[in-house]
């Protein structure tokens, strides 16, 4: 499913989320949702972008993005908001914000970062919409409006950040009800997130120059190809003011030397060798590497080496994975060896890499997700269970540690903990239907002790109030 697809239900997820009973308090700038409603919005949209194709499910590139924005958050106005950070495999250079701090960036977006203060200069404005709390001053702005008006805005602004061809056709709905007026709001909005943006990037030691470098490229792009302009400067307008704005903003601070992490260098590095055809994706890195056209060439190894994993070369591949390895020990080396011994299809030894691994890097999730795959495959379930129950102690919504702890009860005949593990997965996952099977089953297996029996009752529950209040029709 495209993510585009989805935005079309934002009315009903409104609805659930209370959007309809919002107070008429005479002004627009205080009638919006509180925050556990944009949150609530925010999840139920989530759901679905968490079953579409479109969702980059990669541990690594996930959990360096989190940690690149928890950084950014941490210095914002409103620190203590949670924020969940995500990757669409989209080629176009794209970022948008939903409603309760989610934020989602595409692939291509970071592949055109020149550092990693740029990618930070993005994330940072994206960040500042939420905290600002943009889309509900926008959505309040309709104040006496039907739920239907306040649809047609959300969905209007919310598609303008995915595809620009089904925004035309939003807009012109927002347009039908009357409330058209209130999508130029958001060109205010756009300044004040650079503003607050470029605030974040300093005081969270990223250079600020960054924004205009960013900004300055994408209007140079945004001239030479007009009509395929890249999708992030048709989804966030740059007007002369507001690139003159952000210049006139840093003239005045100090330029500032940020050199990029090795974390940045080699998460592009891996986006770029999963780019096209896999043997192009390797004439490039080597190209790169014989003409020292690179900013880290352990990033350009690592990024060869898995180029080289793609075309099934596993000696050449070790080979350069070794040359990385030489700049010093770092998780995403360790998951590649495992990967490149598993795909040449030498599970003892990929079990060793589990173990040395898991060491030096015992908390790295992607790390624990394909050793504990690897235990399950070498008939070591019970050293898989322990792994898993003790990484969900501190990473409780991690679907695919759920599905992976399903399957190592199942190895080990325990049906009762095996269901509900796969029930705790399909709610994280937006299956609360199927959830409710799986608890089910479960009671009816009765091979579990009390204390496990009751805790599936008591979670059966909580999962039936859940579908009755999410079941109960909007209020007029």
């Amino acid at each position: 499913m495209k993510l585009i697809y989805l935005l079309p239900f934002l009315g009903v997820l409104l609805a659930q989320a209370g959007a309809s009973e919002l107070p008429d308090l005479g002004e627009s700038s205080q009638a919006v949702f509180s925050a556990q409603q944009e949150r609530r919005i925010g999840e139920s949209i989530m759901a679905d972008i968490r079953r579409s194709r479109d969702l980059y499910d990669d541990a690594e590139v996930t959990d360096y993005l989190n940690a690149l924005g928890a950084r950014l958050v941490a210095n914002s106005p409103d620190s203590a908001r949670p924020f969940e950070f995500f990757v669409i495999r989209d080629s176009t250079l794209n970022a948008f914000a939903l409603p309760g701090g989610f934020i989602g960036v595409h692939t291509g977006l970071i592949l055109s970062a020149q550092s990693e203060s740029e990618l930070a200069s993005v994330l940072a404005h994206e960040i500042s919409h939420v905290t600002q709390r943009h889309l509900a001053r926008v959505i309040a702005g309709t104040q006496k409006n039907t739920l239907t008006s306040l649809a047609a805005v959300a969905v209007a602004i919310l598609a303008a950040r995915s595809n620009p061809q089904v925004a035309n056709a939003a807009v012109a709905t927002a347009a039908a009800t009357g409330v058209q007026s209130q999508l130029d709001y958001t060109r205010e909005h756009e300044r004040e997130a650079d503003r607050i943006g470029l605030q974040l990037l300093g005081a969270s030691g990223f250079d600020p120059h960054a924004m205009a470098d960013f900004f300055g490229r994408m209007q140079k792009y945004g001239r030479l190809y007009e009509n395929n302009a890249p999708v992030y400067l048709r989804t966030h307008p740059l007007t002369s003011e507001r690139i003159a704005d952000v210049q006139n903003r840093v003239e005045s601070l100090p330029y500032r030397q940020v050199p990029d992490s090795l974390d940045f260098q080699l998460v592009r590095a891996r986006l770029e060798a999963e780019e096209g055809p896999a043997q192009n994706a390797v004439s490039v890195f080597e190209a790169a590497l014989a003409e020292k056209k690179y900013s880290s060439e352990v990033a350009q190894h690592y990024g060869l080496a898995r180029a080289l994993l793609r075309t099934k070369d596993y000696t050449r591949a070790e080979r350069e994975l070794a040359l990385a390895r030489k700049s010093g020990a770092h998780p995403m080396f360790d998951v590649m060896a495992l990967q490149i011994k598993l795909s040449a299809k030498q599970p003892a030894a990929a079990l060793d890499v589990c173990r040395g691994g898991l060491k030096r890097f015992p908390q790295h999730r992607a790390l624990i997700h394909g050793c504990a795959e690897t235990m399950l495959q070498t008939g070591a379930a019970a050293e898989a269970l322990s792994l898993l129950s003790s990484a969900l102690k501190t990473r409780d919504n991690d679907a695919r540690l759920y599905l992976l702890q399903a399957q190592a009860y199942a190895a080990l005949g325990k049906a009762v903990p095996q269901h509900r593990a796969l029930a705790e997965a399909y709610v994280l996952q937006g299956h609360l239907t199927e959830a409710v099977v799986q608890l089910q089953m479960a009671l009816k297996n009765r091979d579990g002790d009390f204390y496990q029996l009751s805790m599936a009752e008591a979670r059966l529950r909580q999962l039936r109030e859940l579908e009755k209040e999410l079941r109960k029709p909007p209020q007029p």
